[in-house]
């Protein structure tokens, strides 16, 4: 273990945000196939307030064993400070975002440094801050790996069969939740992809919704039956759980549903029965994908929403603002050091 200290965010035990405590840690030691990160930014995702508050969320034999103490986070952009020798794509001061180890519990994003898997890592846009790069990774992947490409053949916990995005050019493609992390990246990619899209939410984002690309927008405070829509071949559902199921309902016949967070919906066999698709899958990492997705990033095509940023020492405030809900894009942490 490295004798030198950084600065980190860590949980000594489960509960809610006042048990993350900023404090000295170890310094991460570089492994084969690793770069060490000086982190400019880091992403805040759910499910670093999972892993904050033991996993409570998921079935019992789901949860990962976590050893204490543990530092949170897998979302971070920042500077290559060094790398292991059998690592040729990153050299000492490239710019780097990416999601880190996910999924997984050792992402360790919330810190001074961070040594990542190289493959996990791609260069960070040059036409964004490391505090946009940060907010992007976990919610921009979930998006690309849910409607563009899955990019990989890992086993699907939620289904037996992997998740398969569906060509969405000329397509109607509804995205609930959409001023949300997911959501707002979701909605710009299924623009660029060539859908037609209809972005649900409170009425307070419609102009920010409008704005980055949606053609319609549904007010789910609102809105009665006749105000939805009922023709649409895709529902990316971002919020998920046991009601996805009322999406069905806005489909045509052979349309599909993915639910971000499967967890808790029994329908699927049932809407498979009715001829429609109901798919999902977990987000993993992966630096090429985030490569492509940077030229989006880089051009405007896709712009990252960032609802708050907090200093690295206040990622209690981060993660109470996560609580209070209604987010418009991304919360981040920023990292600064002493001279």
């Amino acid at each position: 273990m490295s004798t030198e200290t950084m600065k980190a965010i860590r949980l000594h035990a489960f509960g809610g945000p006042e048990v993350l405590r900023y404090e000295d840690a170890p310094k991460p030691a570089l492994h084969a196939g690793e770069v060490l990160v000086r982190v400019h930014a880091a992403g805040i995702n759910p499910p670093d307030w999972y892993l904050r508050d033991g996993f409570r969320s998921l079935p019992e034999d789901w949860r990962p064993a976590v050893p204490l103490p543990v530092i949170p986070g897998t979302d971070v952009s920042g500077v290559v400070e060094a790398v292991a020798p059998d690592v040729t794509v990153f050299d000492v001061g490239d710019p780097v975002f990416g999601m880190v180890r996910f999924p997984g519990i050792s992402g360790s994003a919330y810190a001074e440094y961070v040594a990542a898997p190289a493959a996990d890592l791609a260069r960070k846009p040059d036409g964004i801050d490391h505090a946009s790069a940060a907010a992007a990774p976990m919610a921009l992947l979930t998006a690309w790996q849910f409607l563009v490409e899955l990019g990989h053949d890992a086993p699907n916990p939620f289904q037996s069969v992997p998740h398969r995005p569906v060509p969405l050019a000329g397509r109607k493609v509804v995205v609930n939740g959409a001023a949300g992390g997911v959501g707002h990246l979701a909605l710009q990619l299924a623009k660029w992809q060539g859908a037609h899209v209809v972005a649900i939410a409170s009425g307070a984002h419609e102009a920010f919704l409008r704005d980055i690309g949606a053609d319609a927008f549904v007010d789910y405070t609102k809105a009665g039956t006749a105000d939805l829509p009922h023709d649409a071949d895709v529902v990316l559902d971002t919020v998920g759980g046991p009601e996805t199921g009322r999406f069905l309902a806005m489909l045509k016949p052979g349309g599909a549903l993915f639910p971000v967070y499967p967890l808790g919906f029994s329908g699927t066999d049932d809407a498979a029965r009715a001829g429609y698709t109901v798919s999902t899958t977990q987000v993993r990492s992966s630096g090429a994908q985030l490569a492509q997705a940077a030229r989006l990033l880089d051009d405007g095509t896709v712009r990252v929403a960032i609802d708050s940023r907090f200093p690295l020492a206040d990622a209690r405030g981060a993660h109470e603002r996560a609580a209070r809900g209604h987010l418009r894009g991304k919360i981040v942490l920023t990292v600064t050091r002493a001279p």
